[in-house]
């Protein structure tokens, strides 16, 4: 592993051509370019707004804790870092299999592909900064939010998240050669973890409902929660997670990356034979 993140790094110029393509390619013959980067999730925001901070805004507020008067900052948060990691998972699946004559030609290692389309999504999630930014500048001069050094969790999530998705994009992009049945499995997946992750809800509703107790621990050991829990932390520091959730969260983002950096060389002869 530690001759493959050097081997990466010597090409880490190949990787920065294959975002700045992969994210033009995504915007040619587009009117508003990279302004859909952000009118997605903000009408996504807008959207959950008026369902549960306008129609359901009496049971939302109970549990919503210092975001309580501001929940459209709390819907973006947790939104700008979803479309990152659903569009870098989707984008990952694909990347293999959709650059198939270029991983064959170029000389460079073929964990650039995946990785690329995750640092792309995430320049797309650095675009949307200074809109989050504004939003919370407008809520801190209301008195509704006092961020400190709060906002360091910001970093933390980020740096969390990458490594975990950098994991998965590994495991996904490899196996989806082999079998293409993973591409359909994703679209479900993508849509549970949505909901099964605190984005648009506290995580404290989902401790006060009547759930197993093995259910509550199952759903907590989801690294994702972890993340966006820290993501909500940078302007709520009540949302903070414990030592363990956060243990947790670092812990198996971490074993995650180790998998997904075994899984893709173990099956790189195999994924290019098939390629």
């Amino acid at each position: 592993m530690t001759s493959g993140v050097g081997a990466l790094w010597s090409h880490r110029h190949s990787l920065r051509i294959l975002v700045r393509r992969d994210l033009a390619v995504k915007y040619q013959q587009s009117a508003l370019g990279y302004l859909w980067s952000l009118i997605e999730p903000l009408g996504m925001g807008a959207i959950y707004w008026f369902i549960f901070g306008v129609l359901y805004s009496r049971d939302t507020n109970r549990y919503l804790g210092e975001a309580a008067g501001s929940y459209p900052l709390f819907l973006i948060t947790g939104i700008f870092a979803w479309m990152w990691t659903s569009s870098a998972l989707n984008g990952a699946t694909h990347a293999l299999t959709g650059q198939a004559r270029l991983i064959t030609t170029m000389n460079v290692p073929r964990q650039v592909f995946p990785i690329g389309r995750v640092a792309g999504r995430f320049a797309e999630y650095v675009a949307g900064l200074p809109i989050l930014a504004a939003i919370a500048i407008w809520y801190a001069a209301q008195g509704s939010i006092d961020p400190g050094w709060s906002l360091l969790a910001l970093p933390l999530a980020v740096l969390v998240q990458s490594v975990l998705l950098v994991g998965l994009a590994l495991l996904l992009s490899a196996f989806n050669v082999l079998m293409r049945d993973v591409e359909r499995f994703m679209h479900l997946i993508i849509r549970v973890l949505f909901y099964a992750t605190p984005i648009i809800y506290p995580l404290e509703l989902v401790r006060d409902t009547g759930l197993p107790g093995w259910l509550r621990i199952g759903y907590e050991l989801n690294p994702l929660v972890g993340i966006f829990q820290l993501h909500h932390a940078a302007w709520y520091p009540d949302e903070f997670p414990g030592v363990r959730m956060l243990t947790t969260t670092v812990g198996s983002s971490l074993l995650v990356l180790a998998a997904g950096w075994w899984a893709f060389h173990r099956l790189e002869p195999a994924v290019l034979k098939e390629l």
